[in-house]
């Protein structure tokens, strides 16, 4: 029920059949943990199920008179598959049913501190710091829905399908039919006929229509109020008591609307990130990781993918890529060039920007800097144009560092390739 890290959620866009399918994305999104999710659903009066949060001191207090007929445990982590997870210490799975509350400290002793490996987390897993202990409710039936910003519709977009808890794309690919877009007028939002229509698509009947209509309406002034541009609830459940209960969400946040939504921002969770992310974070740079041996340095995220492809068509991968941005300095530089070594996949490097506001020169003495504190610890190409890049050739040339210049963006990639294969 959080964001997903970074730039792994693009599967909206291929549901809907967007011609825009981005492989990369160079802002860092705001990550959120499930309870925090919860608490915003709940705070615009959408039903969820009642839960509390255990943390590291291992105290029952939070749990006071929280009384259900059942509990769900569940590991508090940025990944999914934790039900099918296990933790280093043996223990199986980061979900757990109970109907005795006093298991539930029992098994939350077993999941924090300890590290829940899943198929979406690294192969050492993630520690985790939180369970949440939530009431658990009787489905009968399970349905998706999802407000998103979609350019194919140049706004919002709500999603709506009577087949739920499960891989959307999948669905999308196999019975299309059970997928439903519609497009939102900003100015008029989720009107009555909307919500009504959603709802009788996704199979709600008699008073259960009415109060899943209420529930999308309030899920449009969530999306609204947060500056979402993603609200995604799967599933969206009927229950055997006869309520309309979001069980699961994700919630992807615009971050130029930081400025508005400070209180939020602030709950975000950097526990789980990579180190080199955080720390070119810090410095305002974007780094991703990837799977590849050749370490980009690059400005913007057009270059970025531009390089990979370019990378990727001479035979090679990209370990990661580091975008720069505009306006970047020598320090900067510097740093960013260490931050790339320090990926132990790396096996060369390529330094491909193309200069407006970026300045060619501070990007040479950036990369001299860095090599003369700590000699190269790995073969180098490269390619500079645009503003004082002449100067920036000249630089690097004098400097005498066992680096490659190279003009040409094809020849540059192709020999970046090379050089990581030997190695």
């Amino acid at each position: 029920m959080a964001a997903l890290k970074n730039t792994k959620n693009v599967k909206i866009f291929a549901l809907l059949g967007s011609k825009y399918s981005p492989q990369v994305c160079t802002r860092r999104h705001l990550n959120l943990q499930e309870y925090h999710s919860k608490d915003l659903l709940r705070k615009y009066q959408i039903s969820i199920q009642d839960f509390r949060i255990i943390d590291s001191k291992l105290d029952a207090k939070p749990l006071g008179d929280f009384k259900a007929d059942e509990y769900v445990v569940k590991a508090q982590i940025l990944a999914g598959g934790r039900g099918k997870g296990h933790f280093d210490n043996g223990f199986k799975g980061g979900v757990h049913l109970t109907k005795n509350s006093n298991d539930i400290l029992g098994l939350a002793k077993n999941m924090i501190g300890h590290k829940l490996i899943t198929k979406q987390t690294p192969k050492e897993g993630i520690k985790v710091e939180k369970v949440m202990v939530a009431e658990s409710v009787n489905i009968k039936r399970e349905t998706y829905l999802s407000i998103i910003m979609e350019r194919s519709y140049n706004g919002a977009a709500l999603v709506a399908s009577p087949a739920g808890g499960m891989d959307i794309e999948a669905v999308a690919e196999k019975t299309p039919h059970l997928v439903k877009t519609v497009p939102i007028d900003i100015f008029e939002g989720i009107t009555d006929a909307t919500a009504n229509e959603i709802a009788e698509f996704l199979e709600f009947k008699g008073n259960l229509k009415k109060k899943c209509a209420d529930e999308i309406k309030k899920m449009w002034q969530l999306f609204l109020k947060v500056d979402a541009t993603q609200l995604e609830i799967n599933p969206l459940v009927e229950t055997d008591d006869g309520r309309v209960v979001a069980v699961d969400a994700k919630i992807n946040f615009d971050d130029n609307a930081q400025f508005r939504q400070q209180d939020i921002f602030a709950l975000d969770d950097v526990s789980e990130s990579d180190p080199r992310e955080k720390e070119a974070a810090a410095l305002n740079l974007t780094y991703i990781d990837m799977d590849g041996s050749i370490g980009c340095m690059v400005n913007g995220a057009g270059l970025a993918m531009a390089t990979m492809d370019l990378i990727a068509l001479s035979g090679g991968q990209p370990a990661n890529f580091l975008d720069l941005g505009g306006g970047v300095g020598q320090a900067q530089v510097s740093a960013a060039l260490k931050i790339l070594e320090s990926d132990p996949k790396v096996k060369a490097i390529f330094v491909n920007v193309i200069a407006g506001i970026v300045n060619c020169a501070n990007i040479a003495n950036g990369i001299v800097a860095a090599c003369k504190e700590n000699p190269l610890q790995h073969p180098m190409v490269i390619r500079l144009e645009g503003t004082n890049s002449v100067m920036a050739r000249k630089i690097l040339q004098e400097s005498g560092l066992p680096i490659h210049i190279i003009n040409d963006a094809d020849e540059a990639a192709q020999t970046v390739v090379k050089l990581a294969n030997k190695n």
